[in-house]
């Protein structure tokens, strides 16, 4: 039975040691720990060679997802975000076959059409999130944006980031019951609440990991799903080869189970 793909976002070994180390030099790592996916990180690139990035990881069997952190819609515009075309061009060129962007300002007014053509013209899926914030990180405007895309039929999934919901006080189970059909990408978290009052990414505890399997059930068997807490520690193969066993693990008892 094959596993479920396994992206590692390179936001979890913290932003200062891959901004000091580069992302390219995490390809092996990730590979030798048996992920099938890398997430470039855009806000964290330093003097990266996109082409030579490509070419490190198709030698090494990763496919790619770029993570920018624009919006796709900005208060008060109609038409999508303006960067939109240069990301996709820019993710294409780091060999991705996936743009992970922000929702953003979407609205009624949000011209799905211009939206298309621009799609038409690449070849990158586009990943759409939720964030953290109060105008993209809550279920309803998601359900409406995801209800133009289908009317429209365009080529768009959700990136659903399990932690998030946590920052507008959503329930991620409706969420998930909500938008699961949408998902092509799963963004795992575990979330507490410091002393201080602030909400910060964790790595899953076990009871986190039943929770997400639960999750999972909403959305299609084998979701794509990614690693984005804190992967720190003296051996970052070891270490990310277990989150990557754990994280490929969700949802395949149920699958085993219906294949008996």
């Amino acid at each position: 039975m094959n596993k479920p793909a396994v992206s590692i976002s390179l936001s979890s070994y913290g932003a200062d040691l891959v901004r000091q180390r580069g992302q390219g030099s995490f390809i092996d790592i990730l590979a030798a720990a048996g992920a099938t996916h890398i997430e470039w990180r855009e806000e964290l690139l330093t003097d990266e060679h996109p082409a030579k990035l490509a070419a490190a990881t198709q030698a090494q069997g990763l496919q790619s997802v770029y993570s920018s952190p624009m919006e796709l819609w900005l208060a008060g515009q109609s038409k999508p975000n303006a960067q939109l075309p240069i990301a996709l061009q820019r993710a294409l060129a780091f060999g991705a076959r996936w743009l992970k962007v922000s929702l953003g300002y979407f609205t009624d007014n949000s011209n799905l059409q211009t939206l298309a053509q621009i799609l038409r013209k690449s070849p990158v899926q586009l990943l759409v999130e939720n964030d953290q914030t109060l105008h993209g990180g809550r279920i309803e405007p998601f359900q409406r944006f995801f209800d133009e895309v289908e009317q429209h039929h365009l080529p768009i999934r959700m990136t659903f980031d399990i932690g998030n919901w946590h920052w507008q006080d959503q329930s991620a189970a409706s969420a998930a019951r909500l938008l699961g059909r949408h998902v092509g990408y799963v963004h795992c978290k575990a979330v507490t609440r410091r002393a201080d009052g602030k909400l910060i990414a964790i790595p899953p505890a076990a009871s986190d990991l039943h929770g997400w399997e639960q999750l999972l059930r909403h959305m299609a068997q084998g979701v794509m799903r990614a690693a984005e807490y804190p992967l720190q520690g003296d051996d970052l193969v070891q270490l990310t080869r277990e989150h990557v066993t754990a994280l490929a693990h969700l949802g395949q008892a149920q699958l085993e189970s219906a294949h008996v």
